[in-house]
């Protein structure tokens, strides 16, 4: 590992700690946020899960923004830099602000998520010449600096907001942005030859006023759509229809082979949103579950019970090389194991992580407490999941669809997050804890009955993905060749197309 570190650009190692600071900020607001809107601003548990299932959503739907500006206005160093400066401005305004301005401060936060979050990706990509052979232990590496990012934050950000109050940790995220924007203007000489058409482009005055006019605007709006939830969900499921009929458009005018991959795309997507669906319990049902219910310790540790969110990023961080070594071995055996497959074992795993909870209500104590081994295993299986879906999902999207739709796919990619909140925070209601039921005993039985009632319906939708992996692996498989002769045989001619290494 020390040794693929050395190997890499002296700019890897820049945009590295970049990412570091910025997902280190983003999951100390996260994983303290449900909690604030219900113990600072006073909401239920069921609001506060539409809320926060808001707020995720215009976090990943802004991500069209930045790739837009990043690609055609500003360039993506210029982008990254006024993400981060809108970001800190967030996590400063909801450090200081009072209850009136709280949703202004996390529109802020969405804007400034949305400008940075397409473009460190596509700034590192660019460090490397084609066919370099350090660019997939870049990438790793690179995962694992937002896994290690979110580790720290989400220790540190419950126990600073527990022992000192939720400004101080907003104030800490707000500090690491701000050490990440200094690390970027000490090392920015590393990336100073990468640059787009857009990076080398001019930005005049009017533009620059044009684009600060415009995040204000998505501020503003952002603000508005999270204190009205019902108007933002349906205005998300309207762009959803639109951008599906739009590709499905788009899919009408290709070949039928290239139409076949397409429809696995769409179809991996709508299984991604089952993921994403079940991801998005973790700050919410699964974090006021282990508030509740769970005993605070973690290996002999007593920590603040929002940290067991932790658990994700120490798994994926920890099986990320065994799982690896487990493709390696299959490769080696000459064993397929096919994208579908891999959906098809992760929606598994995660229906697994939530069934097994059901089980937790036979071994508690007198205060309706259980044992934290319940989350860790849980948790395990749920990052398993995550490996097998989030982490292949994107780039097997990408070689799926013709290349010149792959922008618009990789934004189609994100609006699944998006639409996932709003579905997670209907999910995470069914576990609000109705008014006369104190935590305890009572809490248990719900969360224990949900969480079952989630795993048997994921167990349900994995049976029929394992069902339907077989022809989606299929038309997988379809050779380069066999769209060229179907491409002649149609006189449409593929400009570019792909085939998956499995």
């Amino acid at each position: 590992m020390v040794n693929i570190l050395r190997e890499q650009p002296r700019a890897f190692h820049m945009i590295f700690m970049l990412e570091l600071w910025e997902r280190f900020g983003f999951y100390t607001v996260q994983g303290i946020l449900t909690l604030y809107f219900i113990r600072y601003l006073g909401y239920s548990d069921t609001i506060s899960y539409y809320t926060f299932g808001a707020y995720s959503a215009l976090v990943y739907g802004m991500v069209v923004v930045g790739g837009y500006l990043g690609d055609r206005v500003l360039g993506t160093k210029r982008t990254i830099v006024l993400g981060l400066i809108v970001l800190a401005a967030g996590y400063f305004s909801l450090a200081i602000t009072d209850k009136e301005h709280v949703f202004f401060a996390l529109g802020l936060i969405c804007v400034g998520n949305g400008l940075f979050k397409a473009n460190p990706s596509n700034l590192l990509a660019k460090c490397y010449q084609e066919n370099d052979p350090r660019l997939h232990g870049g990438f790793t590496l690179y995962y694992m600096a937002i896994n290690l990012g979110s580790m720290i934050a989400l220790f540190a950000g419950p126990a600073i907001s527990s022992r000192y109050g939720y400004s101080y940790a907003y104030m800490m995220s707000a500090i690491g942005l701000l050490i990440g924007l200094a690390n970027y203007g000490v090392q920015r000489q590393f990336v100073a030859h990468i640059n787009t058409d857009a990076d080398k482009r001019r930005v005049s005055v009017s533009q620059w006023l044009m684009i600060l006019i415009g995040i204000f605007i998505l501020t503003e709006c952002s603000a508005h759509l999270l204190q009205h939830v019902m108007l933002a969900k349906n205005l998300f499921w309207f762009i959803t229809i639109a951008v599906i009929a739009y590709y499905l458009l788009m899919t009408r005018k290709e070949s039928k082979i290239v139409q076949m991959r397409m429809l696995v795309a769409l179809a991996l997507m709508l299984e991604a949103i089952i993921f994403f669906t079940l991801y998005q319990q973790m700050p919410t049902s699964l974090n006021l579950f282990a508030v509740h219910n769970v005993i605070p310790v973690f290996f002999g540790i007593t920590i603040d019970a929002q940290s067991f969110q932790a658990l994700n990023p120490i798994w994926i961080v920890l099986m990320s090389p065994v799982l690896a070594y487990f493709y390696d071995f299959l490769n080696r055996k000459g064993i397929q194991f096919s994208i579908p497959y891999k959906f098809s074992l992760g929606m598994t795993m995660c229906g697994v992580s939530f069934l097994m909870l059901f089980f937790a209500r036979y071994f508690y104590t007198d205060q309706g407490l259980v044992s934290s081994w319940w989350l860790i295993i849980s948790y395990l299986f749920q990052s398993l999941g995550e490996l097998l879906v989030s982490a292949l999902g994107v780039a097997m999207v990408a070689e799926l669809v013709p290349a010149q739709i792959v922008g618009f796919v990789m934004g189609m990619w994100f609006l699944t997050s998006a639409i996932a909140g709003f579905i997670g925070a209907t999910v995470a209601s069914y576990t609000a804890l109705p008014e006369h039921i104190k935590p305890g005993v009572g809490s248990l039985m719900i969360y224990t009955h949900v969480f079952a009632c989630i795993g048997i319906v994921t167990l349900i939708i994995a049976l029929f993905m394992w069902l339907l992996s077989p022809r989606l692996s299929r038309y997988i498989a379809l050779k380069k060749t066999d769209l060229h002769q179907e491409a002649q045989g149609t006189e449409y001619s593929v400009s570019r197309c792909f085939m998956i290494q499995s």
